[in-house]
């Protein structure tokens, strides 16, 4: 099949499609200051057709690195503030009586895009965030018996503050195993905080990412064959065993009442895959299993009520995880 282009003038070759990935951290650095983890996280998700969740204290740039990304990506993107009286139908859409015709017809809702910002996600109740569970994994909507597919490709941003924070609600498990990354985004350091009020002051916008200079450089074309070459990279019969080792390790940790599924083994193997290739390798090796496996299976593990109290974190745990199972040679 030719290489297709895309509007941006980009090419589906993997070399063309790898340097364009790498050009979004230098796009989105012209909006956000200081978060590449951040950035490489959301390229990884959309090499794995994953979807992402972004937690972090109100003020951090969350929202404005979603809108970056999506600026800096010839694709579509919707946003949903998610609020308590937020109801399902306002996501994904629902039947409406046209007068005229005497009958039903579906009114699409913001979910029908291909990057969705689903901001403060946790400030909904429960049945509204698991409306989403659906379009995460069968992407695809169904109202009234129908379903109705989702375009392509598709990746739910979604934000979340800590949840001891006032007005939040705790995400389903079932809905936490569905995203494929949990990207902690911290306070800045002195000197990005810095940075930052330097170029507000300069005039920066941030609701007019067009004025900061940040313009498509990537586009579905480069999406479709970085994810034919992330496919191709080779993950040795070491390389599996040690995935599964450290997510079985989870589920006999004295500190953790619910370990990594067999699901999370899958999305690390995935991970690691994309960030091989993306740092130009065709083979996984140790290193890029570590690499991922905090973002990838912080989430998925549920600590014991007595070991959040001495202060032990998820990514303490796999940490020590890491640091005791037997990397491969």
């Amino acid at each position: 099949m030719d290489p297709t282009t895309d509007n941006a003038g980009n090419t589906g070759d993997p070399g063309t499609a790898r340097a364009a990935l790498e050009a979004l951290r230098a796009e989105i650095a012209k909006a956000v200051v200081g978060q590449d983890p951040a950035v490489t996280g959301l390229v990884v998700a959309l090499l794995c057709r994953g979807h992402v969740l972004l937690e972090g204290v109100p003020g951090v740039a969350k929202t404005l690195l979603v809108r970056a990304l999506a600026s800096a990506l010839e694709l579509d993107t919707k946003r949903v503030q998610f609020t308590p009286d937020l109801m399902p139908s306002d996501v994904t859409g629902s039947l409406v009586y046209d007068t005229r015709t005497a009958e039903f017809s579906f009114q699409e809702g913001p979910v029908f895009t291909n990057l969705l910002l689903a901001d403060e996600i946790n400030r909904t109740p429960p049945k509204t965030q698991s409306s989403l569970l659906e379009a995460m994994e069968e992407r695809q909507v169904t109202v009234d018996g129908t379903p109705r597919p989702l375009p392509e490709p598709f990746l739910v941003a979604a934000t979340q503050n800590p949840v001891e924070y006032e007005g939040t609600y705790p995400l389903p498990e079932a809905q936490l195993d569905r995203f494929l990354l949990k990207l902690t985004i911290p306070l800045p350091s002195r000197q990005d905080e810095i940075d930052v009020l330097t170029r507000h002051a300069s005039g920066f916008n941030p609701r007019d990412l067009r004025a900061a200079g940040v313009r498509p450089v990537a586009g579905p074309a480069d999406l479709e064959a970085a994810r034919a070459a992330v496919a191709k990279t080779t993950v040795s019969p070491e390389i599996t065993a040690y995935v599964v080792d450290i997510c079985r390790a989870t589920r006999e940790s004295p500190s953790l009442t619910l370990g990594v599924s067999p699901r999370g083994a899958t999305a690390l193997l995935a991970t690691s895959r994309a960030w091989a290739w993306l740092t130009g390798r065709d083979y996984v090796i140790p290193d890029d299993v570590k690499a991922l496996a905090l973002p990838t299976l912080r989430h998925r593990v549920q600590l014991r009520p007595e070991a959040e109290m001495e202060g032990v974190t998820a990514d303490s745990v796999i940490n020590a995880i890491l640091a005791h199972v037997p990397v491969p040679r």
